[in-house]
């Protein structure tokens, strides 16, 4: 389904949800947000229409290991909504603050990169990371005229590099992980 209809999406996540935190014995609370105010704020960065926000005593869980398990439920949920790549940004899981502590770690990582690139004239490749942490990058740096990003490699393994906007050299090796780390 499609996010035409906001609250039976909603709808279905909380049904989800409920038997995800009762058959896993998750010590979980949840509220469903449909457009989240603080979404407006910043509508270029994230823009979700349905916000998922989790407490209790096995938040911690969920951000653990960059978020995996967060993001586990978010993929699940999403799925099974039969939501369209389209729709996948406009759902958000959060946990404790999780994903603002992200934004605010991509957004230092995209300017430390920037500066290495601006000095050394070379390309800097970020670790494999989702679309939607590649996609704060971009637009990051999207205001650096001197620089240009690109997304490249393919599924699991599809990271950014930043180059210097002219540049004609060999795509780089590899470079020190800025991005989440795999395990």
């Amino acid at each position: 389904m499609a996010i035409t209809d906001k609250i039976a999406v909603a709808k279905r996540i909380n049904e989800l949800l409920t038997n995800i935190i009762r058959l896993g014995t998750f010590k979980l609370k949840y509220r469903i947000v449909i457009d989240p105010p603080w979404a407006e704020e910043d509508r270029d960065w994230e823009r979700p229409l349905i916000l998922v926000d989790f407490s209790g005593s096995d938040s911690g869980l969920l951000t653990e290991r960059g978020g995996e398990l967060l993001r586990a439920f978010e993929y699940v949920c999403k799925e099974a909504c039969r939501l369209g790549p389209e729709d996948h940004d406009k759902v958000t899981f959060d946990a404790m603050g999780f994903r603002k502590a992200r934004f605010d770690e991509l957004k230092m990582a995209a300017q430390v990169a920037a500066e290495r690139v601006q000095h050394t004239k070379e390309p800097y490749e970020f670790s494999a990371m989702s679309s939607r942490e590649r996609r704060i990058i971009h637009l990051a740096l999207k205001a650096h005229e001197d620089l240009r990003t690109e997304s490249e490699g393919e599924g699991p393994a599809r990271h950014l590099v930043v180059y210097p906007k002219d540049y004609k050299g060999r795509r780089p090796a590899a470079a020190p992980s800025m991005g989440r780390r795999r395990r």
